[in-house]
């Protein structure tokens, strides 16, 4: 009979120990931020659209690099140099004009540009992929040079 009333007056304390006065009210008073308040994660896919940008365009029935794309190539190339760990897939594509064995070959053309360029920027070789979506995977949908103007890059994403 003892342990019991022992054993009940032990769980009372135990259970009167837990309950304590704290108000959590979900109200943050320390100085960290959260998660969308800083933005997407350092060295994710996110990051490098945000603050890089992970394509570059390409002019009708070309894989030749633009001004515009090597600078967009530049930035891709420090930033990888951040984060070392980081590999990418660079995926080519073409608009919707033309045979589909032409595009596979020209889209695998221009993902091979932007990864030609970045390696001779210092990013490892072994870092980057390279895939060709011909047409098969547009970006901007219509029939029209604005769409067909969207859908002529080459899209780097991390892996």
């Amino acid at each position: 009979m003892n342990f019991k009333l022992i054993g009940a007056v032990g769980l009372a304390l135990v259970l009167a120990a837990c309950s304590s006065d704290n108000n959590n009210t979900g109200a943050s008073t320390g100085t960290g931020a959260t998660a969308q308040e800083t933005g997407p994660a350092p060295g994710s896919e996110a990051d490098l659209v945000a603050n890089v940008g992970d394509r570059v365009f390409f002019a009708f029935n070309e894989n030749t690099l633009s001004d515009d794309a090597k600078a967009t190539l530049d930035k891709q190339a420090a930033w990888l140099a951040k984060y070392p760990q980081v590999s990418v897939l660079i995926a080519g594509n073409c608009d919707d004009r033309g045979t589909e064995e032409y595009n596979i070959a020209l889209g695998q053309r221009r993902a091979n540009a932007a990864r030609d360029y970045l390696v001779a920027k210092g990013v490892a070789a072994s870092r980057i992929s390279t895939i060709s979506y011909g047409k098969d995977r547009p970006t901007a949908d219509g029939d029209d040079e604005q769409a067909w103007a969207q859908n002529r890059n080459a899209i780097t994403s991390v892996k």
